[in-house]
């Protein structure tokens, strides 16, 4: 067994063992939300979550380096650093919402090269590596490929994109409102949710004004392996630019040149 499927069949349990924790706090109405500096939302799922998939990369893979949203960095002293966002949209975990998800990325000498996306509310899960594919398991059903559409033209094409009031932050509001004309479809399907939708072929795009390395870094290879693109605004494939585009192959130009 390669290094990477050891690593892609681990971080498949470590986000499927976590999940019925996260799901104790899911829809219940204790549940305390509490704000960060940067007003942004976090709660104990999300810190017990991320504590117990640390822990657990800890015991099995001790030399591999782990970057998380909640915690502080923990270096590595070998090529591979794990990137973990637990709660993918707190947002809407906090409201009810099952369009959430545990994030489990990998890099390798910083390269992202295994994600894994699992989705506690719906007990789904899409993952993939570096030439090892991309994946699609609904319930407890069997795997199948995951995969872009070969939809072409913007006629026909399901787009998806977070708050667009992103997009007026970013001065790029005229941008949003041309993609929404000219698009078949425009749905509000944010966080990984909306990347996970333009691997598997249900949606052609998702543009995200504002990522963070852990909200990108596994996605990145699951929508590579799946035939599409995960790119940057600007068209870089990287998990560290600031905003990202999942897309599928027939569609990456046209989304590209609109936003330059």
């Amino acid at each position: 067994m390669s290094d990477l499927q050891e690593r892609l069949d681990f971080a498949n349990q470590a986000a499927l063992d976590v999940q019925p924790f996260i799901l104790e706090y899911f829809q219940n109405p204790d549940l305390e939300v509490i704000r960060k500096g940067d007003d942004s939302p976090v709660t104990v799922a999300d810190k017990g979550a991320e504590e117990r998939i640390r822990d657990a990369i800890a015991a099995k893979f001790p030399h591999d380096g782990i970057l998380g949203e909640e915690f502080e960095e923990v270096p590595g002293s070998n090529s591979y650093r794990w990137v973990l966002d637990p709660i993918d949209g707190t947002k809407p975990f906090v409201r009810g919402v099952p369009l959430f998800g545990t994030l489990i990325g990998l890099e390798r000498d910083g390269e992202c090269v295994l994600g894994v996306s699992r989705f506690p509310g719906l007990n789904e899960v899409v993952y993939g590596a570096e030439g090892l594919g991309a994946w699609w398991v609904r319930g407890d059903g069997s795997k199948r490929r995951a995969k872009v559409s070969e939809i072409d033209s913007p006629d026909d094409a399901l787009l998806c994109t977070a708050n667009p009031r992103r997009w007026t932050d970013r001065a790029m509001k005229e941008a949003f409102e041309l993609f929404n004309t000219d698009y078949r479809l425009t749905r509000g399907w944010a966080d990984c949710y909306g990347h996970m939708l333009v691997a598997t072929g249900r949606a052609e795009v998702m543009i995200d004004p504002v990522m963070s390395l852990w909200d990108a870094a596994a996605l990145l290879p699951i929508v590579k392996e799946a035939g599409g693109h995960f790119v940057t605004w600007a068209g870089e494939e990287r998990a560290d630019g600031g905003d990202g585009i999942s897309v599928n192959a027939k569609l990456k130009d046209d989304v590209l040149r609109r936003l330059a």
